[in-house]
């Protein structure tokens, strides 16, 4: 396992946007041209979430599955936790990526809401009514950029008809950067590394891989 990059593991080149969120330091410079541009249209971009560790997905993933965290029905509502593990395992993927499958390991890919239409004291959730409600201008914003191309080599990935994992409008990816991270992602890796850590499910995990892998990790790696 030499290059452990796409999988949340080693060592990137990340640099701090905003307190406390890290990116990959070669998309900066786009992620500050797309924020200004934001600002001049009277936007805030706000990064609610960026670069992630392989401990801090796996420990996404366990919560959900102890039911520490919340799990969300397709449509965002919370949901009771199944007890069968192959129903528990299927409810936190609808929001949630395998540890060491998600995009958010690259450092390329963020989740962003319009600081400026959050009202005070307000706890940001990441759901669609957020999308269609206090953020939509903002998104729609977002979306006339990325028609006309002029998104600095920003897009969305999780969209209706791509894969099983539900459409995150908040969730943006600067594609010409992590199209040659993913290069290198390994399926026997993955196992590999599920092998050597203790994660929820992973028996069912396992058995199912190469079946997860097609409808939940290899639609998005765009």
């Amino acid at each position: 396992m030499t290059d452990l990059l796409p999988y949340g593991l080693g060592t990137p080149n990340l640099v701090e946007f905003q307190p406390g969120y890290f990116v990959e330091n070669s998309i900066v410079d786009d992620l500050k041209a797309l924020s200004s541009e934001a600002k001049a249209n009277g936007f805030e971009l706000r990064v609610e979430s960026a670069y992630r560790t392989f401990e801090k997905q796996l420990s996404i993933w366990n919560r959900k599955a102890s039911g520490e965290l919340p799990l969300l029905s397709e449509t965002g509502e919370r949901m009771a936790r199944p007890k069968d593990e192959e129903e528990l395992m299927y409810a936190i993927l609808t929001w949630s990526a395998l540890p060491g499958a998600s995009r958010h390991h690259l450092g390329t890919d963020i989740d962003v809401v319009d600081g400026a239409a959050c009202p005070e004291g307000y706890e940001v959730e990441l759901t669609p009514a957020e999308c269609d409600g206090m953020f939509a201008k903002f998104h729609a914003f977002l979306t006339e950029r990325m028609e006309m191309d002029k998104s600095f080599g920003f897009s969305r990935v999780f969209i209706p008809g791509r894969g099983k994992i539900k459409p995150e409008g908040w969730h943006i990816a600067h594609l010409p950067t992590s199209r040659k991270l993913l290069e290198h992602f390994s399926l026997s890796t993955l196992r590999e590394i599920y092998g050597q850590c203790d994660m929820a499910c992973k028996r069912v995990v396992l058995a199912r891989l190469p079946e997860l892998a097609e409808e939940y990790i290899y639609p998005y790696f765009v």
